[in-house]
């Protein structure tokens, strides 16, 4: 039996033809662990019921989504670049499009989905940013790309949104995330790793304010969401560092025609 499903829009303004949505874990088909709407064909999950949970979403979408291969990077999947690549999935972290009804979309289940629009409405785009893509540069390469294929954009026309991901409360991480955002500065390293007393040298880390000090650093101006944490939220979203044998969901954004 089909659950239904439940889909969380974008709490930020951005132009009325930009549309975008996050899938939770219910209105699928898939079984425990995989419960029920696993969007992730590399988890461990049926096959067959993953294809079905895409067929789902797909029913709420202009096109087929361009789902990626990700690999926890920072490269930029492109309109030029998706051309040339003979209809195979593209190894990215992240996308971008000028095209109408091209539905972006990115897989998580505890790193950080981050979508970005123009204010125009002409350009958008996603990026799967976990703590290895964000501290590789992944928000930093969307946006160029997303200023390549609109000349006369600037970051303040853009708009971002971040969704859910893994909370300050529950991201405990070791002394080699923390020096991968070394170069952001000691002042937001301060505020973003909180030392965990009776573990040396671990930290609770948060995504969200790095993300968001990483855009500011951009000069994005209009910054949304943040307000998510899967490992917490179990009711919702699926969650690696909890589970282990988990799904994925996706965020998924269009230009509607």
């Amino acid at each position: 039996m089909i659950n239904a499903i439940n889909l969380i829009e974008p709490s930020w303004v951005a132009p009325q033809q930009v549309r975008a949505f996050c899938t939770t874990r219910h209105g699928g088909v898939s079984k425990s662990p995989f419960n029920t709407l696993n969007l992730g064909l590399n988890a461990g999950d049926d096959s067959a019921d993953v294809l079905q949970n895409r067929i789902i979403v797909r029913s709420h979408l202009p096109t087929e989504p361009l789902w990626l291969k990700q690999i926890h990077g920072a490269t930029v999947s492109t309109p030029i670049n998706r051309n040339a690549s003979s209809g195979r999935p593209f190894e990215a972290d992240a996308a971008v499009t000028n095209i109408p009804n091209e539905v972006l979309a990115i897989l998580t289940a505890d790193c950080m989905p981050v979508l970005f629009a123009s204010k125009s409405g002409g350009v958008i785009g996603a990026a799967h940013a976990g703590w290895r893509g964000l501290s590789g540069s992944v928000l930093e390469n969307t946006l160029q790309e997303m200023l390549a294929i609109s000349p006369g954009l600037s970051p303040k026309d853009i708009v971002v949104w971040m969704g859910p991901a893994i909370g300050p409360t529950a991201f405990e991480v070791g002394e080699d995330v923390l020096q991968a955002f070394a170069p952001q500065g000691l002042d937001i390293l301060s505020k973003a790793f909180t030392p965990i007393v009776a573990s040396p040298g671990k930290y609770l880390a948060n995504l969200y304010l790095l993300a968001r000090d990483r855009l500011r650093s951009l000069g994005i101006e209009q910054i949304d969401g943040g307000d998510f944490c899967t490992f917490n939220d179990s009711e919702r979203f699926f969650s690696y560092r909890r589970d282990k044998e988990t799904g994925r969901f996706a965020s998924l954004i269009w230009i509607s025609a």
